[in-house]
């Protein structure tokens, strides 16, 4: 049996002139196999060089060719390249090849078309073996023991994506910590591969996909100054983002949350650690986009699920701006009616203006007071929304309010992270600012953020 192995860079013509030859003579000789490995051409050359030089072996041309004189990956003897394959199956076949040169770059184009597509469906199954590492900082909050059912249950990464879940806090929480892993193994989640605790700073962050800041130190704004607040969450970060750009992967995702400081968190972080990549990095408004629908869901004696487009803007967990200006209704119950999807503009709606513009706005100490009184269930549920959303997508057409870096969009300084209107899509997301600002707004947005600022 005469064993050969091709190998070439993927859109060589020589490559696919040889192997089309390779391919008939094993449809039609009994005694003839082909091995082919194909190469990304970026990685050829070195390819090439590793090859010859564990082999002994002279050639520097695409492809390479040898006989295999045991077995596949035995000991090999070096044909050459596409000429010397071609005289050799002349020689002992009298067989010749009739290809064509539109032909041979037809099939190198293939080819590498073909490769780049099986290096995508195995990227995304070894993405699928490795588990998403998630790492929860304040891990003994109340949040993140909401979070973790979220986040194993399969709705946030997909039904098929396996996690690692690692919680980090301090030391006097060790035992807090360990209480949650054992109810976690108890619960046997399909898709939660491990969970474990970590305490040391030096141990945190390692090989993280993700990264979930919540609130780090239970700052008590009553308490404590505002300075004296800010000074903690500072040296925290401080802390945290020389570890994140030291021990997390290169693209890992950073999300702020919690009750306290989550644009400053995000900010922070950039800062001390700048090489983490800023688009990676966004505070959470999901909270209060919830808290302002049921409002409004209240007000209008509907579903929440049907209020769409309420956008926060500003500082999240501090002076924000509720605006309505896009809000729509789907699924209320009026005078007009329409299919499912036929959305009704909330202020066209809402018959109370003074309502509107008053009173929602004024409920913002009521709105703050909801979102810091809640034990977990609802920033933990906002978490998993945004990671689900950052991961599969936003729905289309919907608007979500998250902290980013702004680069001037809305006439909002560069620069800071400021709450505004994206979407999510790919794996990314992106500013709409295709929206309409009204001058109103606009002189608000500047107030919030002439405020952020100091």
């Amino acid at each position: 049996v005469l064993a050969l192995a091709f190998t070439g860079k993927a859109n060589c013509p020589y490559y696919a002139k040889a192997e089309l030859l390779a391919d008939y003579l094993q449809a039609n000789l009994p005694d003839f196999r082909v091995h082919k490995i194909l190469q990304h051409p970026d990685k050829w050359e070195q390819w090439l060089h590793d090859i010859c030089e564990m082999n002994g072996w002279e050639h520097r041309q695409s492809p390479i060719i040898w006989r295999e004189l045991l077995d596949r990956g035995g000991k090999g003897r070096l044909l050459g390249g596409v000429n010397d394959f071609l005289e050799h199956i002349q020689r002992y076949y009298g067989i010749t090849s009739v290809t064509s040169s539109e032909e041979m770059l037809e099939i190198a184009e293939e080819n590498l078309k073909a490769y780049i597509e099986i290096e995508k469906e195995e990227e995304e199954i070894k993405s699928l073996a490795k588990p998403l590492q998630i790492w929860i900082t304040s891990a003994s909050s109340p949040i993140c023991y909401q979070l973790i059912p979220l986040l194993a249950n399969g709705e946030v990464f997909g039904m098929t994506a396996e996690i690692s879940i690692h919680l980090f806090d301090t030391d006097k929480f060790k035992e807090v910590l360990s209480g949650i892993v054992m109810e976690a193994e108890d619960m046997a989640f399909p898709l939660l591969r491990s969970i474990s605790v970590h305490t040391e700073i030096h141990e945190a962050f390692v090989q993280a996909d993700i990264v979930i800041v919540l609130d780090d130190v239970l700052l008590n704004p009553e308490v404590q100054s505002r300075e004296n607040c800010i000074r903690e969450v500072s040296e925290i970060c401080q802390v945290y983002a020389p570890w994140i750009e030291r021990n997390a992967r290169s693209e890992v995702r950073v999300i702020s949350s919690g009750k306290n400081f989550v644009n400053l968190k995000a900010m922070l972080i950039m800062t001390y650690g700048p090489s983490i990549k800023a688009e990676n990095v966004i505070a959470v408004a999901t909270s209060w986009e919830s808290v302002a629908k049921a409002m409004l869901a209240r007000k209008l004696n509907m579903n929440t699920a049907g209020v769409k487009n309420v956008i926060v803007w500003g500082n999240i967990t501090g002076h924000n701006y509720i605006d309505l200006s896009h809000a729509k209704l789907y699924g209320y119950n009026c005078a007009i009616w329409g299919p499912d999807d036929f959305p009704r503009p909330l202020l066209n709606m809402v018959y109370d203006s003074e309502w509107v513009h008053s009173e929602l706005q004024s409920a913002q100490s009521s709105l703050s007071s909801r979102v810091s009184r809640c034990v977990g269930i609802l920033p933990a549920h906002a978490v998993a929304t945004v990671l689900r959303y950052w991961y599969h997508g936003s729905p289309p057409g919907e608007i979500v309010s998250v902290g980013v870096l702004t680069t001037g969009q809305f006439c909002v300084p560069e620069g800071i992270v400021f709450s505004m209107p994206v979407r999510f899509q790919n794996g990314n997301w992106e500013v709409m600012t295709e929206l309409e600002i009204v001058e109103t707004t606009q002189e608000v947005l500047g107030n919030l953020a002439h405020e952020l600022i100091q």
